[in-house]
């Protein structure tokens, strides 16, 4: 395939909008801006194409209702501004796909809906249903009642999760810069940098946070994290400017295009290592590292010499070697506060001593991976 045949062949696309390129400067949405993009996302559906749209300003859409000139620090402020600007943005969205004979579908994800066994496929399963009905899903971050997640910020991790979760062939990450450049594109003599073809193409580039102060919250730096977890994936990645979105769309040689490095894993492990914050740690022995990490066996509680921080069965944790580096990350089933009575011991033991139930592992393979 030539560059761009990456991106006319793709069938299943996720692109992803920042705030800046959606609103005004005083944080309203500007209606110009949606139009032109919706305009760009109905001529991909045209062509065959099916299209997830992953889109910021929720909170920057909620500053102008609620009277304030700039996006605030508190995060009650941050939910309360999201709870007004989402319904204004999913509202526009809907208006503007309407005019193309197109259906809008809000879809909100927190972490825990693709990472917890129990909600990770209903997801899967909700956000395949609506393209299969031909809907144009609208995801963003459930800002209004998300914590941690709040603070951890932009979406362009979150598109390219998402670009994992529904299988997309290609994600196109909309900013309001035109690509990825070898300096700050503000200096003179710096250079759009056309392909990243793997991670060592990354290592002379100067990445800094250029971006739009005051609406969004990433960088470039953010951008090029993303697309390290897409292409990482198996998913090309195209950076450029949301005016020139139509045109990378088209395959055109605009931005820069990320070329995939790896191949596809699965979607809960991926937002396990990328999208969670360890609520503890578990401290292994040196026979564990070693099973856990060359043998990618289970964590059983023989190998376990105690736990930190405070946890429930279910919540991610960290897997951390005798030299107190973490190796791993999966989701326990145990609460830090049965973990004394459970390390060093034989599962055997464990399950003549308390019962049946304390036979099972600590962390199971399927729900681990390294880091």
């Amino acid at each position: 395939m030539s560059t761009r045949d990456q991106v006319t062949s793709a069938r299943r696309i996720v692109v992803k909008v920042g705030s800046s390129s959606l609103t005004t400067a005083a944080g309203g949405i500007d209606p110009s801006r949606v139009r032109d993009l919706v305009a760009t996302l109905a001529d991909v559906r045209a062509r065959g194409a099916e299209v997830v749209l992953v889109s910021s300003g929720a909170i920057a859409a909620g500053l102008a209702p609620l009277g304030l000139a700039r996006r605030p620090r508190a995060l009650a402020a941050q939910q309360a501004a999201a709870s007004v600007g989402q319904g204004l943005l999913v509202h526009r969205y809907t208006e503007e796909l309407a005019r193309h004979g197109l259906t809008a579908g809000q879809v909100l994800l927190t972490v825990d809906d693709v990472t917890r066994r129990a909600h990770y496929r209903n997801a899967h399963q909700t956000m395949a249903k609506l393209l299969e009905l031909g809907v144009v899903p609208i995801v963003n971050e459930n800002d209004t009642v998300a914590t941690s997640e709040i603070r951890f910020g932009d979406n362009d991790r979150l598109a390219a999760l998402v670009a994992h979760l529904v299988h997309a062939d290609l994600l196109v990450l909309l900013s309001d810069v035109d690509g990825l450049y070898d300096g700050n594109p503000a200096r003179p003599g710096t250079s759009l940098v056309p392909d990243i073809r793997t991670p060592a193409d990354l290592a002379d580039i100067s990445i800094g946070s250029v971006g739009a102060a005051g609406l969004g919250t990433g960088g470039m730096h953010t951008k090029v994290e993303a697309a390290a977890i897409a292409t990482g994936a198996g998913i090309p990645v195209v950076l450029t400017s949301a005016p020139k979105a139509g045109e990378a769309l088209a395959g055109k040689s605009v931005g820069t295009l990320f070329h995939a490095t790896g191949k596809r894993r699965p979607t809960r492990l991926l937002w396990l290592a990328h999208a969670t914050e360890a609520k503890g740690q578990l401290l292994l022995d040196a026979g564990a590292v070693k099973a856990v990490v060359e043998r990618r066996a289970s964590l059983l509680a023989a190998g376990l010499l105690g736990a930190g921080g405070s946890f429930v069965a279910g919540d991610p944790v960290d897997l951390v070697g005798p030299d107190g580096v973490p190796v791993a990350r999966g989701l326990v089933n145990f609460d830090s506060d049965e973990i004394p009575s459970l390390a060093g011991k034989s599962s055997h033991a464990l399950k003549k001593e308390l019962g049946a139930a304390y036979e099972r592992e600590i962390v199971h393979r399927d729900d681990l991976v390294l880091l």
